[in-house]
C-alpha cells in the first residue's frame, strides 16, 4: 500500500470518527422514586433507573419526566461506577405534539383529505399540498418553577382558515378530514430528558437522577368537632397533596417540608426514604407521618410508600386527637383593624374625627393548646381549620373556619369562627379636647356591651391607643391591662340580659 493511500485512509477514518453518531439508549422505567414536596408549589424528585451503556459515546433518552421540571436543577450520576461515566451535555426536550406544530411540519408537502360522496355516501381520498395551517404563532410569557418571569416562548392561536392546493387549485378551508402520513420528526408525545454520555465501562448502570419540578404542592387542612359544652373537641389534620406536573409517580417515598422556605439546597441522600413496613403491615393506630427536623423547618415523612397519579389530589391523615381541651372566647374590638392605618402617624394626631369608627360585632373564638398531653404536640403546618358541632338532632353542622399559621408544639391556637348573634357591642367617643396645642390631647371613650343570651358570658374588650407612642390612662371605671404599646384589654362579665358600660380617658403627649 503506497503512502498516499495510507494517508487517505487515515483521513477517512478520522472523518468517520469525527462524525460518529452516538448510540441511542433508552433508560428503563423508574425502579425507585422519592418525592420531597414543599408547600411552595415545588418538589425535589429523586429517581433511580437502569441504563445499558456501550463503551464510548451514548445518547441517553429518559422518558416520563414532569413537564414542569426546572432544567437548571438536573443532576445525573451512575451509582454502579460514578468515576466511569461522564456527562457531556444534558437537555430537556419539551417540543410536544400540538395541532399547529404538527401541521407546520407539512407545509409545502403532500397530505390527504378524506371526503364524503353525497350520492354514494362513501368516503374517498383527495391528495393535496398544504399551503397554510390557519394557526399563528404568538409570544407568551414564560415562568420558571418558582413563578419568576424568564422570557417569552412561542404560543399559538387560531387566526384563520387552512389553505391547500387541490388538483392545481387553491382551496380555503378545504372540505374533509385532514390526514397526515406520520408523526413529524422532532415532535415528541411527552417531555423527556436527553444526555450525551461517555463511559469506559460497558454494561448495565444503576443511575440516579434528581431535579426540582413545579406544580407539585401540598397543604394542610384540619377538621374539628366541638362537643356540646364547647369545652372539648376532636381534631384531625389532613395533608392534601396535588400533582399537576405532567407525570405519575408509582410506589413513591414521600416527605413534606413545612416552613417559610426561601432557598433550600437539600442533600439528595438525606431525602432518601425507606419505609420500614408496608401499608398492609402497619399498625392502624400509629401515626402515618413521622415528624423530623430539617434546618429551621419541619419534615414530615410518610411511613409507607404511595402512588400519586398525574392531575390527582390525594389526602393523607397527618394527625388525630380526641377530647382536646378548648375554650370559647368572646372578643370585642371596637376599632377592628382601622387603627392600624393611623398608628403613630403625626398627620392624624390632632384630628378629632379619626378613631371614632365603631364595630358592633363581637367575635367568637375557640382557643386550644398544641400540647402532647391532649393528644397533639406535633408541630402543625399552616392550613385551614373547619369546625363542626352537632345540633339537637345529633347531626353535624358547620359553624366556621379559620386559617392557622405554622404552629410549634406547646403554642396556643386561636380560631376565629364568626360573630356572636346575641351579644352586641357599641363604642363611642365621649369627648376630645386639647390640653396643650400641638403637644397634649385627651379623649374619652365609652364601650357598651349587651348580653341577650340565656346564660352569663365573659367578653374580652380590646382598645388601641394609636395616636402616639407616649400615652397614659388618666381616668377609668374598670382596671385595664396593657398588652403592648398599642393594645389594652379588660374582661367584662355579663349576666343574662345585662348591659354594662366601661369607660376610660387617655392622654397623649408629644
Amino acid at each position: 500500500m503506497n503512502k498516499a493511500r495510507i494517508l487517505f485512509l487515515s483521513f477517512l477514518f478520522a472523518a468517520m470518527a469525527a462524525h460518529h453518531v452516538p448510540a441511542q439508549q433508552l433508560a428503563g422505567e423508574r425502579t425507585s422514586v422519592d418525592l420531597t414536596v414543599y408547600n411552595a408549589n415545588m418538589a425535589l424528585i429523586r429517581e433511580e433507573r437502569t441504563i445499558s451503556l456501550i463503551k464510548g459515546m451514548n445518547r441517553v433518552i429518559v422518558p416520563e419526566i414532569p413537564a414542569t421540571i426546572d432544567g437548571t436543577s438536573l443532576h445525573f450520576t451512575s451509582l454502579s461506577d460514578p468515576a466511569s461515566v461522564r456527562i457531556l451535555e444534558q437537555n430537556y426536550q419539551y417540543d410536544l405534539v400540538h395541532h399547529a406544530k404538527l401541521m407546520e411540519k407539512y407545509i409545502g408537502k403532500e397530505v390527504e383529505f378524506v371526503r364524503m360522496d353525497e350520492l354514494s355516501k362513501k368516503e374517498f381520498i383527495v391528495k393535496a399540498k398544504l399551503l397554510a395551517t390557519g394557526w399563528q404563532q404568538q409570544p407568551q410569557a414564560s415562568y420558571n418553577t418558582y413563578g419568576q418571569y424568564v422570557g417569552t416562548q412561542a404560543g399559538y392561536s387560531y387566526s384563520g382558515q387552512m389553505i391547500a392546493e387541490v388538483n392545481g387549485k387553491v382551496e380555503v378551508a378545504p372540505a374533509g378530514r385532514l390526514v397526515l402520513p406520520s408523526l413529524a420528526e422532532g415532535l415528541i408525545l411527552k417531555p423527556q430528558l436527553e444526555w450525551l454520555v461517555t463511559t469506559n465501562r460497558e454494561g448495565q448502570h444503576k443511575t440516579e437522577i434528581s431535579y426540582m419540578a413545579g406544580a407539585l404542592n401540598w397543604n394542610c387542612n384540619y377538621v374539628a368537632l366541638l362537643d356540646k359544652n364547647d369545652s372539648k373537641l376532636d381534631l384531625t389534620g389532613w395533608v392534601t397533596l396535588s400533582n399537576n406536573s405532567g407525570t405519575a409517580f408509582k410506589n413513591a417515598g414521600l416527605k413534606l417540608v413545612a416552613g417559610d422556605v426561601n432557598l433550600v439546597k437539600p442533600d439528595a441522600a438525606g431525602f432518601a426514604m425507606r419505609a420500614s413496613k408496608m401499608a398492609l403491615e402497619a399498625d392502624a393506630s400509629a401515626p402515618q407521618f413521622q415528624q423530623k427536623e430539617l434546618f429551621e423547618y419541619k419534615l414530615y415523612a410518610l411511613q409507607r410508600r404511595t402512588d400519586l397519579a398525574n392531575n390527582e389530589t390525594k389526602q393523607i391523615e397527618l394527625t388525630s386527637a380526641r377530647d382536646v381541651a378548648c375554650k370559647k372566647a368572646f372578643i370585642y374590638d371596637g376599632m377592628a383593624d382601622n387603627w392600624r392605618m393611623y398608628l403613630n402617624n403625626y398627620s392624624y394626631r390632632m384630628q378629632e374625627s379619626f378613631g371614632q369608627q365603631s364595630n358592633r360585632k363581637i367575635g367568637v373564638f375557640v382557643t386550644l393548646k398544641n400540647e402532647e398531653k391532649v393528644g397533639l404536640g406535633m408541630p402543625l403546618p399552616k392550613g385551614k381549620v373547619r369546625v363542626y358541632k352537632r345540633d339537637d338532632d345529633g347531626k353535624e353542622q358547620f359553624i366556621g373556619e379559620d386559617q392557622i399559621d405554622h404552629t410549634p408544639k406547646d403554642e396556643e391556637l386561636k380560631l376565629y369562627l364568626g360573630n356572636a348573634f346575641d351579644i352586641v357591642g357599641e363604642r363611642k367617643q365621649a369627648s376630645f379636647k386639647t390640653i396643650v396645642s400641638g403637644h397634649i390631647i385627651e379623649e374619652s371613650f365609652e364601650i357598651t356591651l349587651r348580653n341577650h343570651k340565656a346564660e352569663a358570658v365573659e367578653v374580652l374588650v380590646y382598645e388601641h391607643p394609636w395616636r402616639w407612642s407616649e400615652w397614659e390612662i388618666v381616668k377609668k371605671n374598670v382596671e385595664w391591662t396593657k398588652i403592648d404599646q398599642s393594645t389594652i384589654k379588660v374582661r367584662v362579665r355579663l349576666k343574662k340580659d345585662e348591659e354594662k358600660t366601661v369607660s376610660y380617658t387617655i392622654r397623649y403627649m408629644w
